[in-house]
């Protein structure tokens, strides 16, 4: 019995269809097939194929559909893969924009802002009767200012200390807020978010392209969780 070579076969093959055949290196690098390869391939088959037995056209149809679904699927993919790169270059610019202006962190330490002033905001779980915020000097632990916030409501309350004496505007300050809660249950300790400012911007590392906010006091933040600036 006569026995065929398959690599001869293949490089018949690849010679009719006027492909030269890969090496290792090349098939490593390349697996796919491009679509002038697939019509290649259509048309000799077309051509080889049984005169008496002709390929049926349900599976003609269903070749095509499938070319038309995998060219789809690629153009597909380039589109999203734009669409991707513009979505990063827009958080880049939303970022920019950020510089020089202050952000709402979770922390208890802050400074005065160009005005002289020190925003901040408090969330407060439950209904209270007083609320007592005490600004420290984060270095020394001295204590520089205290206000009376009364009683509050549950939920975010703004503060801030605008008459900040100038022998005491530059450094740090630490906020500490004690809340006698409605339910009785005594004073507690609750943490406030500062608003800080804004020093640079930058992508960080990776595949994900991470956009930070590099804030002054608190360091690199992910720009969406800057969800409030002023």
């Amino acid at each position: 019995m006569t026995t065929i070579d398959p690599n001869s076969a293949q490089a018949a093959l690849f010679e009719k269809l006027g492909l030269t055949q890969q090496s290792d290196a090349q098939k490593a690098n390349s697996d796919k097939l491009g679509q002038s390869d697939f019509l290649k391939l259509m048309t000799t088959q077309l051509q080889n194929q049984d005169p008496f037995a002709p390929m049926d056209n349900g599976d003609f149809i269903a070749q095509m559909a499938q070319f038309s679904t995998v060219t789809g699927i690629q153009e597909m993919n380039s589109s999203i893969g734009k669409l991707v790169e513009e979505f990063d270059q827009a958080r880049i610019a939303t970022a920019s924009n950020l510089l020089g202006h202050s952000v709402l962190v979770p922390g208890n330490i802050g400074r005065a802002d160009e005005n002289g002033e020190l925003h901040g905001v408090l969330d407060l779980p439950d209904s209270t009767i007083l609320t007592q915020l005490t600004y420290r000097d984060a270095d020394t632990n001295a204590e520089l200012y205290m206000e009376d916030l009364g009683p509050r409501s549950a939920g975010l309350v703004g503060f801030k200390w605008s008459d900040i004496p100038e022998e005491i505007l530059e450094g740090n300050k630490r906020v500490k807020i004690e809340a006698l809660i409605d339910t009785g249950s005594g004073p507690e300790q609750l943490s406030p978010s500062i608003y800080s400012k804004v020093i640079s911007a930058s992508v960080g590392s990776g595949e994900t392209k991470q956009v930070l906010l590099n804030v002054e006091d608190y360091g690199d933040l992910d720009v969406s969780s800057a969800v409030n600036f002023r």
